[in-house]
């Protein structure tokens, strides 16, 4: 499976013929869900191969589902990172709106835990790392993700990893209120309908963090509010993980925001520090090995 991003969620197609972006010409779909599809195409004019995200055409006929799209197309337009999906153009007509994106070649993280389990410590290690990194350019863009989740993470062939899709991702100190998220992922201030800050996407970096190491998530309920009460207060399960690295996790995920890293930078300081005491200086290499051999697998 190759693509620049996916969604939990899966809503109707908008029915009748679909609108295409002009200029580039299509090869293949690469996923649908809830929001809509994204294929790979061809700029006409350069040979440039793409990655072409399309709203949904019924979502696409809401003037909210539209401006929050163009929203995203923004966001990603002020980000430069070699960690995150870089943005080409956002075209909206009449009949539709499109994101016109960096074609990146991989499998999403969500779906190589569901093959393959647990990645081993050095290359959930080397995930994270990766993510932080995205996400630490996000912040000092002033963007806030909101929605991190295993599925936003695209890991290549190299070993390397991509985040994708800012589709709910907002502006810090944006004051927005209401639960919004994926659930398993949400931190507790989501739960509660705060605003979410760059400590929130810390917490949902941590979450996949410990999905990567155990092949479970830390917290399941058979319904949203055992969910809820749960990440909100329940101890963090962290017997479940390799003890060198038990304290990331603790700090991670604190049910408090303000006892957390208070963005990705600084978790990034503190990874490297565990990483580089528990596992010595090869790490790196060795996660980047584990990740192309699952990645290719």
């Amino acid at each position: 499976m190759t693509g620049s991003g996916s969604s939990d969620a899966t809503l109707p197609q908008g029915p009748g013929p679909e609108w295409t972006v002009p200029g580039y010409t299509h090869i293949r779909e690469l996923g649908s869900g809830g929001g809509g599809r994204v294929v790979v195409a061809v700029h006409d004019a350069t040979g440039q191969p793409v990655a072409v995200k399309y709203l949904n055409e019924a979502l696409a006929a809401d003037d909210a589902f539209r401006t929050a799209f163009r929203t995203e197309a923004h966001l990603l337009g002020g980000l430069r990172s070699p960690h995150v999906t870089g943005l080409y153009e956002y075209v909206e007509a009449p009949e539709g709106a499109a994101i016109v994106m960096e074609l990146v070649e991989g499998v999403p993280l969500r779906a190589l835990i569901r093959q393959e389990g647990p990645t081993g410590p050095e290359a959930a290690l080397l995930v994270l790392k990766g993510s932080l990194l995205g996400l630490a350019d996000a912040h000092r863009a002033g963007v806030v993700h909101r929605d991190y989740k295993p599925a936003n993470v695209l890991v290549t062939e190299e070993g390397s990893s991509k985040l994708v899709d800012f589709g709910i991702a907002g502006r810090g100190g944006d004051r927005r209120t209401g639960v919004s998220g994926t659930p398993p992922y949400m931190a507790p201030e989501q739960w509660n309908g705060a605003p979410a800050t760059p400590a929130t996407d810390v917490y949902a970096a941590t979450v996949t963090f410990f999905e990567c190491l155990t092949g479970e998530k830390p917290f399941a309920g058979e319904s949203l509010m055992e969910l809820a009460l749960r990440h909100t207060t329940d101890p963090v399960p962290d017997e479940r993980v390799p003890q060198p690295v038990r304290g990331l996790v603790r700090h991670g995920m604190a049910k408090a925001p303000e006892e957390r890293p208070r963005d990705a930078a600084a978790f990034l300081r503190e990874l490297e520090e565990v990483a580089g005491r528990a596992y010595d200086p090869g790490w790196e290499e060795r996660g980047r090995g584990r990740l192309a051999s699952l990645a290719a697998l």
